[in-house]
């Protein structure tokens, strides 16, 4: 490919994330490639700067420098065990969506060092039309549960709309170190991205901090295990980076294994606890796009499962129950 092209977005693209849009029109520029030609300016919108996360409104230009280079990363072949892979996460599958049970320690897409991602295996699910799968939201890497993706352009409009209008009810898990107090109410604070050693963390910042933005969320305590761990049902309203994390570890109760928001140096454990991040994308429920509402769950991943194990906590007697839209 060579010089600069201008497309126009597609009326069934409305809301598409930028990267994503790259992804299915030049599935053989790497998402690091398009990171730079983006902080080059070299892409624009409608003639305006715009990063990898800008949504898109149907009927917008898009710049497209020439990307015939030698440092593009050309499309992988179609893998079937990466396809066989997926088929056994599915957790509900119609002709719009999958929901997947992703596991601890996968990531949803891709980044600096990451070769192995969700996103990246989507490919091998193509669609009718060949179109890989599409996501319309994410959850960490280290975050296990049930994971949203699109089959369609028009699907993932569709839930692009329901996850940003938050119309979507989600319910995670988690094990944290100590008792919450009181045993559950509301967080509510403002977030913003700081540069670490070890990359970039979110921190509780004052309203007009450069950056900051509000985030919302209610917990309870489900269990405890004496007053040095508790099970406790999450449900966020906004969906920052990082959110639960943050809000459990400035409540003075950070989810255990989390290697950015819990000080593990003095911290004692307790027999039979499993390493790794805990916390989990239990429950959702979402409108679909025929008007009926799905609510589906994640088995736990087996290192929470030990460690529910470990503490006593029982994950089907004390199982969520009601409508997630209920308050905390």
């Amino acid at each position: 490919m060579s010089g600069v092209q201008q497309r126009q977005v597609e009326s069934d693209e409305d809301g598409m994330r930028l990267d994503r849009w790259f992804a299915t029109h030049f599935p053989q520029l790497g998402f690091g490639r398009l990171q730079k030609l983006i902080r080059n300016g070299e892409v624009k919108v409608d003639k305006a700067k715009v990063t990898t996360s800008t949504r898109l409104v149907g009927g917008q230009t898009v710049r497209i420098p020439p990307i015939d280079d030698p440092d593009v990363v050309r499309p992988p072949k179609v893998s079937e065990a990466d396809a066989q892979f997926l088929r056994e996460l599915i957790l509900y599958e119609d002709d719009d969506i999958y929901v997947f049970n992703k596991p601890h320690g996968l990531a949803v897409q891709g980044g600096s060092g990451t070769k192995r991602h969700i996103d990246g295996m989507l490919k091998s699910l193509p669609n009718k039309k060949g179109e890989p799968p599409r996501l319309v939201h994410r959850l960490d890497r280290d975050t296990s549960g049930c994971l949203v993706v699109a089959k369609t352009k028009a699907a993932a409009s569709h839930f692009g709309t329901v996850f940003r209008s938050r119309s979507a009810r989600k319910i995670y898990w988690a094990i944290v170190a100590g008792n919450p107090h009181p045993q559950q109410g509301e967080i509510s604070c403002f977030l913003a991205r700081q540069s670490t050693e070890d990359g970039e963390q979110m921190v509780v910042v004052k309203n007009g901090t450069p950056g900051a933005q509000h985030s919302m969320s209610y917990y309870s305590t489900t269990d405890t295990a004496s007053r040095r761990f508790a099970w406790v049902t999450l449900k966020p309203v906004t969906g920052r980076t990082h959110q639960l994390r943050v809000h459990m570890a400035q409540l003075g109760t950070p989810i255990i294994g989390d290697p950015r928001y819990f000080n593990i140096e003095n911290w004692q454990g307790a027999p039979g606890l499993s390493e790794g991040l805990h916390l989990h994308a239990r429950r959702i429920a979402i409108p679909l796009r025929n008007g009926k509402r799905l609510d589906i769950s994640a088995p736990l991943p087996p290192h929470i499962r030990q460690s529910f194990e470990a503490l006593g906590f029982d994950p089907d007697r004390y199982d969520v129950s009601g409508d997630p839209e209920d308050g905390a």
